[in-house]
């Protein structure tokens, strides 16, 4: 594991850009971004036009080693290049920011109110390309809609089983058990899923840690135990489908959580804009999120 990335994650100022839609999201992203579906035919076509896109924002001048500290990618992203150099390197040797790729293929169906994620298939080979290609670590996503015991220990249970793994090859693992910004009890689903994790990272060996990457609390501060634990080198926040002002009004109020947004870093781009137009309100976006996340 790179030292310095390490570093830089467990205590650099800033935040993370999730820019990792996959096949399931990408049809809704790139209607944000103003491309409709009658603009593509195939799936070929569509990653092509979602990697424009995400090309254009890692090469603009404002999407910088700055403020953003680590970008987590898609997996075919991770593949693809940028300005003609593999992504990863890119991201560190161009903009001295750290890569991290999904590895997760998607939810299950819901059971005792959540989603486990279905099995990583694929998890081998992709850990061996991400550490070939210099990645840092990974993130994997499942979905808590109910504020269900059962069903958040088991989530929490599947997490930490992948994360060993991902540990094992050398890479920092993001545990993301998002809880919905529409569970009928937010609250309480946040509190389990705090109990849940403290379990889980008391049982870890000391040589180890993780990242946690948490919907933003309903109640403040609710994560200083996880950012305070040694056993986590950061806790992230997700955007969840609050607007961008929304999101940052949150994340200010929570001490030593920073963000890491998709929806929200990327709220009103558009291919349409010119490129001047494009990096000011990115631009305008990273400085909205750096801010409440240096708070």
């Amino acid at each position: 594991m790179n030292d310095e990335q390490r570093n830089a994650m467990a205590s650099g100022r800033g935040f993370i850009a999730a820019l990792d839609q996959s096949g399931g999201s990408t049809p809704k992203a790139l209607k944000l971004y103003g491309i409709e579906q009658d603009a593509y035919d195939n799936d070929e076509q569509m990653f092509n036009l979602i990697h424009e896109m995400r090309e254009r924002l890692m090469s603009s001048p404002s999407f910088t080693g700055d403020k953003v500290l680590a970008t987590i990618l898609f997996e075919q992203t991770m593949d693809r290049a940028i300005n003609g150099e593999d992504t990863a390197a890119f991201l560190w040797k161009q903009k001295h920011i750290v890569p991290f790729v999904k590895v997760d293929q998607g939810l299950s169906e819901a059971e005792n109110g959540v989603q486990l994620m279905k099995p990583m298939t694929k998890l081998d080979s992709l850990l061996e390309r991400a550490v070939d290609k210099g990645i840092f670590g990974t993130k994997m996503r499942s979905f808590i809609q109910e504020p269900n015991e059962a069903g958040i220990k088991a989530i929490v249970d599947q997490q930490f089983e992948y994360a060993d793994t991902i540990a094992q090859r050398g890479l920092m693992p993001i545990v993301e058990p998002e809880v919905s910004i529409n569970s009928p009890d937010k609250r309480k689903a946040d509190g389990l899923l705090v109990a849940a994790l403290r379990t889980k990272l008391d049982e870890l060996p000391a040589d180890r840690q993780v990242m946690l990457k948490l919907t933003l609390p309903d109640e403040e501060n609710l994560y200083a135990p996880l950012i305070d634990h040694p056993r986590v080198l950061r806790v992230v926040a997700l955007s969840g489908g609050y607007s961008l002002t929304e999101s940052c009004e949150i994340l200010a109020r929570n001490r030593g959580l920073i963000a890491s947004f998709s929806r929200a870093l990327t709220e009103g781009l558009t291919a349409q804009q010119t490129d001047t137009e494009f990096d000011e309100k990115l631009g305008s976006n990273i400085e909205q999120i750096y801010a409440a996340s240096i708070t």
